[in-house]
C-alpha cells in the first residue's frame, strides 16, 4: 500500500474531520479520485446503493453511470448476487425492483396483482 493511501486510511479510521471532508467533497461522478476505473467505480457505487437502501433515483443514477462506463446487465445482476449474503434477501429484492425499473424491465409477475 502506498504511503498516501496508508495515511488516508489511518485518518479515515480515526474519523479525522479534514480527511472525511476531502473524501465527501470528491466529485461523485469521478472515479479518478479513488483510483478505480469508471466501470468498477460504478458497480461499487451500485453495491453501496443496495447496502444503504438508496432511493430509486440513486439506483437509476448509479446504474446509468455503470452501464455508460461499460458494465453490462450481467455485471449489475452479479453485484446483486455478491451483496445478497451481506445485506439480506429483503434488501436485494427491493433493490432488484428499482434496478429493473431503471433499466426498463417490467417487474410485474403474471398472475399477481
Amino acid at each position: 500500500m502506498e504511503q498516501l493511501d496508508q495515511e488516508l486510511l489511518r485518518r479515515l479510521a480515526v474519523h479525522d474531520e479534514k480527511a472525511l471532508e476531502a473524501v465527501l467533497q470528491m466529485d461523485v461522478s469521478s472515479a479518478s479520485a479513488c483510483g478505480l476505473d469508471t466501470r468498477t467505480n460504478g458497480l461499487i457505487r451500485l453495491a453501496g446503493c443496495i447496502a444503504s437502501g438508496a432511493t430509486a433515483q440513486s439506483f437509476e443514477w448509479s446504474i446509468t453511470a455503470a452501464l455508460d462506463a461499460g458494465a453490462t446487465l450481467d455485471d449489475v445482476v452479479g453485484v446483486l448476487i455478491a451483496v445478497a449474503p451481506v445485506v439480506g434477501v429483503a434488501r436485494v429484492s427491493l433493490a432488484a425492483a428499482d434496478i429493473a425499473t431503471a433499466v426498463g424491465l417490467d417487474v410485474r409477475v403474471p398472475g399477481r396483482s
